[in-house]
């Protein structure tokens, strides 16, 4: 199986695909400036405490106060195996200070969760400053490689403070976990000297970027890198040299005329994210509902039609729906609750065996999925540990033509996929392309310069006209190459910067 990692950095953003044999298997993006992380930890102040909640609400200079429950303690380590810990209840007033970690970034209405159980994490080991507990990755099955991993944690660590052994370990020296355990220590404590004097809201340690993260976490049998664009490939390279288990030589800088995306085949791939919808073999389909409290898919059995009887066909569908359900949490980065609607079935066995399939679909997921029995309406509720925000958080906004029920594209995934097809055209040989888009769109490309680097760098010499239309739904745009030495073009086509 061809395994290969895409990192591409445009329109204000990066972004990272993993794909097997050219299919995308995890898709992420991220602001490319620095921006809200889970990880990341903050100087706040205690806004107020709920007795009722067991709760507090911290300010830390986001957008909207973040919640701290009282009495969470150490619960957040219980995903790993070791020892459980009694941390007694924080108790806090209005106006504290306090470090808080994000644990769960914004959502709707809500703030971020925080916790005050900080966390540094490595490669190798996860570095707990103020929790006395050490435990060890449940990837880690070997008996003798856990005992001997959690004896040389237990040395690394002083009275108070613990250490969680990554899957990443077992292929670490004595030397590379002291080593790293030291790192981890230093970078907690540069945090807490920055955050005697910093003012609240000051963010005082940052999770790494998502390519620094990606290099980190996720490389294992990765054959190729490709990168498109130079900046981003020069970080990328110098991240690699400092690896042992991958030869720079398998970095590749993209430099063709087409976007590096287009030019592999994922970005059809990418932009069907933001689309509910999602076609299942044969004919059967799925629908991707996002709420407030939970996403919901729908399976429908569409066009298929099976081969003999409807309880066949409906099993059939549903073994397919469990796959691919599988698959788009994972692509989609959907986190929190998940409630799936399979189409009802008769007979208990095909029930146990769709959501057997399910499960061992989930098991593949590197995030935690917990799967609760089908109920008799044939309804799966399962759960995935949230990491960061979903994909579609960045391809779509809240429609403002519905009182912000539906969703459209935003801003910045049209200008990704304009950029896309004016990339096309000049690879096509033309030295002129006409966009004709949506007004408002086109002032949010502008007033963003989310096109900038390309008029500065590969589109350096070229003309893009940006021409506006009151008429054009938010995401209607066209696109046109023209080699003509004079362009006959309305008088409000704007030169784009």
């Amino acid at each position: 199986m061809k395994k290969e990692w895409f990192f591409d950095k445009f329109c204000g953003m990066q972004i990272v695909a993993y794909a097997e044999d050219g299919k995308i298997v995890e898709v992420g993006a991220e602001n490319a400036l620095p921006s809200l992380a889970i990880g990341n930890i903050y100087k706040g102040r205690v806004a107020n405490v709920v007795a009722g909640m067991q709760a507090a609400f911290i300010s830390c200079g986001l957008e909207k106060n973040c919640y701290l429950p009282l009495d969470e303690g150490a619960a957040v380590f219980s995903v790993y195996d070791g020892r459980q810990v009694e941390v007694p209840r924080l108790s806090l007033k209005e106006g504290d200070e306090v470090l808080v970690q994000i644990v769960k970034l914004p959502r709707g209405n809500k703030g971020a969760k925080v916790t005050c159980d900080l966390s540094i994490v490595g490669k190798n080991l996860i570095y707990l400053p103020r929790t006395d507990f050490l435990g060890i990755s449940r990837k880690l099955t070997d008996p003798a490689m856990r005992e001997n991993l959690l004896k040389e944690a237990e040395k690394l660590r002083a009275a108070g403070e613990g250490f969680i052994v990554r899957t990443a370990a077992a292929e670490a020296t004595k030397r590379h976990l002291k080593t790293e355990s030291e790192y981890l220590r230093r970078m907690y404590r540069a945090a807490v000297e920055q955050a005697v004097s910093a003012p609240v809201g000051t963010a005082v340690y940052r999770e790494y970027s998502l390519p620094v993260k990606v290099m980190r976490d996720s490389l294992g049998g990765v054959g190729k890198i490709y990168v498109g664009d130079r900046e981003l490939y020069e970080k990328v390279l110098a991240l690699v040299r400092m690896r042992s288990d991958f030869s720079e030589k398998n970095v590749i800088l993209h430099r063709g005329a087409r976007t590096m995306l287009t030019e592999y085949g994922l970005a059809e791939q990418i932009y069907a994210l933001a689309d509910p919808h999602v076609g299942l073999p044969g004919g059967g389909d799925l629908v991707i509902d996002r709420t407030e409290a939970m996403t919901v898919i729908d399976v429908n059995t569409g066009k298929y039609t099976g081969e003999s009887d409807l309880e066949s066909t409906v099993y059939e569908t549903n073994l397919l729906a469990a796959k691919e359900i599988a698959r788009q949490v994972r692509l989609r980065n959907i986190g929190g609750i998940v409630a799936v609607d399979f189409i009802d079935m008769a007979e208990e066995e095909h029930r146990q065996a769709v959501e057997q399939a399910l499960t061992e679909a989930l098991s593949e997921d590197r995030a935690k999925c917990r799967v609760l029995p089908m109920s008799e309406l044939c309804v799966t509720l399962f759960t995935r540990k949230r990491t960061a925000n979903e994909v579609t958080s960045v391809m779509l906004k809240p429609c403002p033509h519905c009182t912000r029920q539906g969703y459209v594209y935003s801003d910045i995934f049209m200008a990704m996929r304009i950029r896309a097809e004016i990339a096309e055209r000049f690879a096509a040989g033309y030295n002129a392309v006409i966009v004709e888009l949506n007004r408002g769109v086109m002032e949010e490309i502008l007033r963003n310069r989310y096109l900038t680097a390309e008029t500065e760098g590969a589109w350096r010499g070229k003309r893009v006209y940006m021409i506006p239309h009151r008429t054009y739904h938010e995401e209607q745009f066209t696109v046109r190459g023209d080699n003509a030495p004079i362009l006959t073009l309305p008088n409000t086509a704007q030169l784009l910067y």
